[in-house]
């Protein structure tokens, strides 16, 4: 049920969803939020508070960094305890790295924090605005009956799916649409109705504070494979001064070329201490590199398992975790558990089925 008393923060970084077209030049420009209901009337209509607090200047998504996610989990940290939920306004093209992001920045999170956006401007008549941000404070405000947030995570809602921040990725440019989580089911569908997938969502400890971490390390790089990849490309970014840890995109369920060079170089990059995170190029599916010959060689040569992870997630978590100066032993370790629901591992899969 949705909470009449509820007190919900919007907040918004930049994105389309906040742009209206000027009639004199037609270019895209943000509206004044004071005025947030001449564009969304419908707002009016909610019986709970909605406040706002507006970015300035405002970010264009591709242009998103960590400092940004610092200053949006400052800004709910500082709000914390005013608010029953928070909505952040947010461009669609990095809008799954930013929740992957504040996932692990907001630990115990006891509230909802919905990230949502839109295709098209609030202005246009066709627009997906109203309909994204409308569901995204009733999810918000929306508590059981005994008083508690139903979706106590940070997540996406976006065209009639919730889902978990850390388990989506933009997957369409051009439809409404957006985003996917191939590897985890939806936390909510939206239609007449919001209908919550309630075992799906995590619960915090009630007997535990929030907290929120700050701590991050960019430190990381990303090698891509395909056919043909030359030994100059990958010995480039494996000997990069400085880093911490790559994530690798490997085929299928994390195969990986047998050529010695390759190999050689995976296993120099971890004697001098970098993490190599295999994750698998498909959409949908795991990496197990006990299945071929291939993952094996990797396993041997020092790699580790992402296992389901999307790659904005991997990003996420390898900053957070290199961030807080763990040991090399102890990220390993971290990365191969789920922290925040991030990941399935091959047994808990098994588990889910019996």
């Amino acid at each position: 049920m949705i909470d009449v008393n509820a007190h919900i923060l919007l907040i918004y970084t930049g994105g389309t969803i906040g742009m209206v077209e000027n009639p004199a030049t037609g270019s895209l420009e943000p509206f004044d939020f004071a005025h947030i209901t001449k564009h969304l009337p419908e707002l009016q209509r909610f019986k709970f508070q909605i406040d706002h607090i507006v970015f300035d200047p405002v970010i264009d998504s591709s242009d998103i960094t960590p400092e940004h996610w610092k200053r949006i989990v400052h800004t709910i940290e500082a709000n914390y305890t005013k608010y029953d939920g928070f909505v952040i306004l947010h461009g669609t093209d990095t809008m799954a790295f930013t929740a992957s992001a504040l996932s692990f920045m907001i630990e115990n999170l006891h509230k909802p924090v919905v990230l949502t956006g839109s295709q098209l401007p609030v202005g246009k008549l066709r627009t997906d605005a109203k309909e994204n941000l409308i569901t995204a404070l009733e999810i918000a405000a929306d508590k059981d009956s005994l008083g508690n947030p139903i979706v106590p995570e940070v997540c996406i809602f976006f065209q009639n799916d919730l889902l978990r921040g850390n388990r989506a990725t933009k997957v369409n440019a051009d439809n409404f649409n957006a985003f996917k989580s191939h590897n985890y089911p939806s936390l909510a569908k939206s239609g007449i109705q919001i209908r919550y997938n309630r075992k799906m969502i995590i619960q915090p400890d009630h007997e535990k504070n929030t907290r929120f971490h700050y701590r991050l390390d960019t430190r990381i790089a990303s090698l891509r494979l395909f056919p043909g990849i030359d030994k100059q490309t990958v010995e480039a970014i494996m000997g990069m001064r400085n880093l911490k840890a790559i994530i690798l995109e490997t085929y299928g369920s994390g195969n990986a070329p047998l050529s010695p060079w390759f190999l050689d170089l995976i296993r120099e990059a971890v004697k001098r201490g970098v993490i190599i995170l295999n994750i698998t190029q498909c959409d949908i599916g795991m990496v197990n590199m006990q299945l071929y010959e291939t993952g094996r060689e990797l396993l041997r040569a020092g790699a580790i398992s992402g296992f389901d992870a999307t790659f904005e997630s991997a990003v996420a978590k390898l900053m957070f975790l290199i961030g807080h100066k763990y040991d090399k032993e102890d990220i390993k370790i971290r990365m191969r558990v789920p922290l925040v629901g991030e990941i399935t591992r091959p047994e808990d899969r098994v588990n889910e089925t019996i």
